[in-house]
């Protein structure tokens, strides 16, 4: 039988994360999206060279911030390059659950023109997340239409702020 180019129960794309304790950040991961552990490589000090987690129905590969690999952790960097989205069936425990085990609120969770209700955190290893529950299914015309409505109204009201600053000031 060949073998296949991706293992069954893997997706085509699944993110790497970097951290500086990696054992924490799966016991974060379990304890807020209800991660379920895999496979798990440890150096020879304890710190840990790969390790999966399934959240969902993605494996999620994480390891500490080693010398051996170019890509470094947000806390190295100052800062990540990338969001996470993630669909939960209830965006507002979730986002509840994260900050309750440490992670930082960048945005309540919030309903959104284009039918989802969307909250953002950055968890305390440094990765944002966005996560979302489906709460409207919208056609395409749909969502444009609130989108043209969103931002004609949000220009108006920038165009309103800007007349009246230039309005008070003086040189």
């Amino acid at each position: 039988m060949p073998v296949k180019p991706i293992p069954d129960g893997y997706t085509t794309v699944a993110p790497y994360l970097f951290v500086d304790d990696a054992k924490a950040a799966i016991e974060f991961y379990k304890r807020v999206f209800g991660a379920t552990s895999g496979s798990m490589i440890e150096t020879p000090d304890g710190r840990v060279a790969d390790a999966e987690l399934k959240i969902g129905d993605t494996v999620v590969r994480i390891c500490d911030n080693l010398p051996i690999f170019d890509a470094k952790a947000p806390s190295e960097l100052g800062g990540t390059t990338v969001e996470i989205f993630l669909w939960v069936e209830d965006v507002d425990a979730i986002v509840r659950g994260a900050q309750t085990a440490g992670a930082t609120i960048q945005q309540e969770p919030t309903d959104q023109f284009w039918g989802d209700r969307l909250g953002r955190f950055k968890d305390p290893f440094g990765h944002h997340w966005l996560v979302a529950t489906r709460i409207e299914d919208l056609s395409p015309a749909e969502i444009e239409e609130r989108a043209r409505a969103m931002f004609s109204s949000s220009a108006s009201s920038d165009v309103a702020r800007t007349n009246s600053a230039q309005q008070s000031w003086s040189p």
